[in-house]
């Protein structure tokens, strides 16, 4: 018979056990990638997005003007694409634009839908020093600051091609001048800016509920619920474009302040009224209307939200969890060959979506947004 001691037996049980140990810790899974919230990931759908749009171009041409608003915004997105991807194409594309249209804005000169391709061409222009790319708008934009904009806003007299009496200008617009005054650097043309987006807010900002009504019409307009009309794309214009104008506001003027405080209480006042799914209905406070998710509000409300947490005027405790499930809801819109869907067409107030509706400003919503999410990433060094 063979004896073991007492000593040995006790070694050979441990020596099991930190085998057992070992053998068990290594067949533990290291965590999985996240294959969303990576900067890789981002920049392949966003240029899965972006490289759709430009072939649907290839294949099927401009549904819209050149010039015209709902490309103009689609042109900012893609203008922030090539930024992040550092692929010229999409930069190029844009400059084929301008130059095929002489870089000039749209036909009817003082209605703010017309001039905002103005920010795109400053954009150019600070990237690319060709005097041309701003010229035209640059003469128009010296003929609006001569003029007194002293009209009511009322939503009569076809008072939208004179005046920003619609919420949706406040991204068209403002943004434009704002963009010029930094490439020119002539504060006069943000000067304009500030004061014309006051008088808008004024008339139809609801300081109780941190809205916008579209227009003058809908001041008094209930929505099926009894609530108030507040239509999402419609605000989502705003809040994008407030962080447009914050973006080229020096932070020294004095007039910041009041602006960051309307950001930061839009912001609020729309993270509040996010869905479970991520997304914004086009109704904001009657859901149920449309119960269904939109995405060119939802892409403008996660750009401005991301823009807010990229410049620190949010908070990230709070704010990137309503940035995280927004992006979610649109990443889970794009079709298989990159075209975004669930966006509404176009309108001035609620309706109804699915899962093929698509406009090219809520492609371009979706790359402002992508873009910021790319930045945020790479400032967290992917720890979120």
């Amino acid at each position: 018979m063979i004896r073991i001691s007492s000593k040995r037996i006790l070694a050979l049980i441990i020596f099991v056990f930190l085998a057992g140990f070992a053998a068990a810790h290594g067949r533990q899974k290291a965590p999985a990638k996240d294959t969303v919230f990576n900067a890789g990931a981002v920049m392949e759908i966003m240029k899965q997005v972006g490289d759709w749009q430009l072939q649907s171009w290839q294949t099927t041409g401009f549904k819209h003007k050149k010039t015209e608003w709902t490309n103009a915004a689609l042109y900012t997105g893609l203008f922030d694409l090539s930024k992040v991807s550092g692929d010229e194409k999409y930069d190029q594309a844009l400059i084929n634009i301008g130059s095929s249209v002489g870089w000039s804005t749209g036909p009817n000169r003082l209605m703010a839908d017309d001039y905002c391709v103005g920010q795109t061409y400053s954009l150019l222009y600070m990237k690319y020093k060709q005097p041309q790319m701003i010229a035209p708008f640059r003469h128009l934009a010296d003929s609006i600051l001569t003029l007194p904009f002293s009209e009511s806003l009322d939503w009569k007299n076809g008072i939208q091609n004179r005046e920003w009496a619609w919420c949706d200008a406040l991204f068209m617009g403002p943004t434009a001048l704002a963009y010029l005054s930094t490439a020119t650097g002539n504060p006069a043309y943000l000067d304009k800016a500030v004061k014309l987006w006051w008088k808008t807010t004024d008339y139809l900002y609801d300081p109780q509920q941190h809205l916008y009504s579209r227009d003058g019409s809908y001041l008094e307009k209930k929505e099926k619920n009894g609530a108030k009309v507040f239509w999402s794309r419609g605000n989502g214009w705003v809040l994008a474009g407030l962080a447009r104008v914050l973006e080229n506001m020096p932070e020294n003027d004095a007039r910041r302040y009041s602006l960051v405080t309307l950001f930061k209480d839009m912001a609020a006042k729309i993270a509040s009224l996010q869905q479970p799914d991520g997304s914004w209905h086009a109704s904001l406070l009657d859901p149920d209307s449309y119960p269904i998710k939109e995405t060119s509000g939802t892409g403008f409300y996660c750009y401005a939200i991301l823009w807010g947490l990229n410049h620190g005027l949010l908070s990230k405790s709070e704010y990137w969890p309503v940035a995280k499930k927004a992006w979610l809801a649109l990443v889970t819109s794009v079709q298989p060959d990159g075209m975004l869907g669930y966006v509404q067409p176009i309108g001035a107030s609620p309706d109804k979506v699915n899962e093929q509706s698509n406009e090219v400003y809520g492609t371009g919503a979706f790359l402002l947004a992508g873009a910021q999410l790319y930045q945020y990433i790479g400032k967290h060094h992917g720890k979120l």
